[in-house]
């Protein structure tokens, strides 16, 4: 097979390909018209973040099996377009885990003994050895938001050192934070109440963006930060604030908001900073473990065996796949509105098939409804690698088959749970291939999945719905689509609206204010962005 490889990446990824006996050529400066030559005949296409991958490159790459991202960020790869000409769009998310841990690791000794100020100052002529009092870590605690993969590795590193552990993590189970001895909490303002030293190892989503700020910083005084995670979920002028002030003793940032970061930023300018230019994958290891991860998952490829990081490969008979195929998508949303109903802890994901579709192979579909509950997280889940992350996350994975499906051909449930609680959302496909969600919990409803959705309950009493509909009348929130569901007359009543636009906290505060509302919750899907 021809091998082609546009970005520099570690020679031991090269000679794994080469000593399978493929061959390989490198490119480093190929754009335009030079790339879409290029991959007239190669096999698979290794890029880092330097080669934007387009729809006009597919289409130029008719042997195209494979373009393997050393690293982790897909952003310059049009994976649309690559599942649009059977091509797969692999990255290698792990290959780093250990080098980022390990630089928070040394961010957090460099600012709890302030080891770049020091040098500085002895390396300007001054011996200022009574300026600095440092703090030890021994008996302090860390607290974890973000306790995957690089978050347990950190936490194992310095809880080794005589730390105490505390994390926030809804998708991490008690019995997984526990095998690392952490105790693990249901909110970060309790994690940040307790800590001495935060680290962070959360994605950049909508949810975390800025999820530190001023009012956080001053649960944490007199503590430290690290941040080798993602700029743009710590308020970065906050932060500079309350270490300026002295609400805390320091910081160590690695990652800023927007990268290179620019001569202004606060952060720069605050002795007690440390900051490092986004060094936390740069060690020979990392580099050496993703390139070779790229190339094993090009040669799993070319051997018809599965690409665990495979961002968009469909593991199932192809002619199977139409039977299954629209399952795949209501299942997703099945667990993408499940986990924003759940709002808690998500220790075990149950997903039940009933009916016609019991009887195809549905490991395609349960990865899907995977994707929905774990899309939060920075992970992509597909295939073959959704039962390895809830692995990883402690959380058990249940699927369930009968054949008997009430009132419906077919019928998937996705249900999300904890010790204490549970939610259920199940959904059928009606004719023409019109997605629907006709339970929650134990509730009966017929809605259609899509957009910006309000999911109301309330005491069943004559004027509520029409209180419901004046009150989103009056904040300008048309309402597209409503379904009602009950239980017993005059008891409890659930319904869901699909809506023109999002509901903002004010309406929901409202709403809630009303004794005859029992809970709301707005459910975003992206198919109504």
């Amino acid at each position: 097979m021809n091998v082609l490889v546009t970005d520099p990446i570690a020679d031991a990824g090269i000679e794994r390909l080469r000593d399978a006996g493929h061959e390989v050529t490198t490119g480093y400066d190929l754009e335009g018209e030079a790339l879409l030559e290029a991959v007239a005949d190669v096999d698979a296409l290794i890029v880092r973040s330097g080669t934007e991958v387009t729809e006009a490159v597919f289409a130029a790459a008719p042997n195209l099996t494979i373009v393997g991202r050393a690293g982790i960020g897909v952003d310059n790869i049009d994976i649309d377009a690559a599942t649009e000409h059977g091509v797969i769009v692999a990255n290698a998310p792990e290959g780093n885990v250990r080098a980022a841990a390990e630089h928070t690791v040394a961010m957090t000794f460099a600012t709890a003994r302030s080891i770049p100020q020091a040098h500085n100052r002895l390396r300007g002529g001054e011996w200022a050895k009574g300026a600095f009092l440092g703090t030890e870590l021994n008996d302090k605690t860390l607290g974890v938001v973000g306790f995957g993969r690089v978050g347990q590795e950190v936490a194992k590193r310095l809880g080794s050192l005589g730390m105490d552990l505390v994390a926030y993590d809804p998708y991490i189970s008690e019995d997984r934070a526990a095998q690392f001895g952490a105790d693990l909490v249901d909110d970060v303002d309790t994690c940040l109440d307790r800590a001495d030293f935060l680290t962070i190892h959360t994605p950049l989503t909508a949810e975390t963006a800025e999820m530190i700020g001023e009012a956080e910083l001053e649960r944490l005084a007199g503590g430290y930060v690290i941040n080798c995670a993602r700029g743009g979920i710590i308020d970065e002028p906050a932060l500079a604030e309350a270490v300026a002030d002295g609400t805390l003793r320091g910081a160590a940032i690695d990652v800023f908001a927007d990268e290179p970061v620019s001569p202004d930023n606060p952060l720069l300018s605050v002795d007690d900073v440390v900051v490092t230019p986004h060094l936390g994958a740069s060690t020979e290891a990392a580099q050496e473990n993703v390139a070779t991860s790229t190339a094993e998952q090009v040669l799993a490829a070319f051997e018809g065996e599965p690409v665990v990081n495979a961002l968009n490969a469909p593991s199932v008979d192809a002619s199977a796949f139409p039977r299954i195929k629209p399952y795949i998508d209501l299942a997703e949303t099945a667990g993408t509105i499940a986990v924003q109903l759940f709002e808690d802890r998500v220790e075990a994901v149950e997903v039940e098939f009933a009916g016609e579709v019991a009887e195809e192979d549905v490991d395609l579909v349960t990865a899907s409804a995977l994707k929905g509950v774990f899309k939060p997280l920075e992970w992509q889940v597909n295939a073959v690698n959704a039962r390895r992350i809830a692995e990883e996350r402690g959380i058990d994975v249940r699927e369930l088959k009968t054949h008997q499906a009430e009132d419906f051909q077919s019928l998937v449930t996705v249900r999300v749970s904890n010790a204490d609680r549970s939610v259920s959302v199940c959904g059928t496909q009606f004719a023409g291939g019109e997605p629907r969600i006709v339970r929650v919990n134990d509730y009966r409803v017929e809605a259609i999945p899509h957009g910006h959705m309000l999911v109301v309950r309330n005491s069943d009493e004559p004027g509520v719905i029409g209180f419901i509909g004046t009150v989103l009348g009056e904040a300008d929130i048309n309402i597209a689509g409503m379904f009602n569901g009950r239980e017993v007359i005059g008891g409890e009543a659930l319904s869901v609206y699909n809506l023109d636009e999002p509901v903002p906290a004010s309406v929901l505060d409202r709403l809630n204010d009303d004794e005859r509302i029992i809970d709301t919750k707005y459910i975003s899907l992206d198919n109504g962005a």
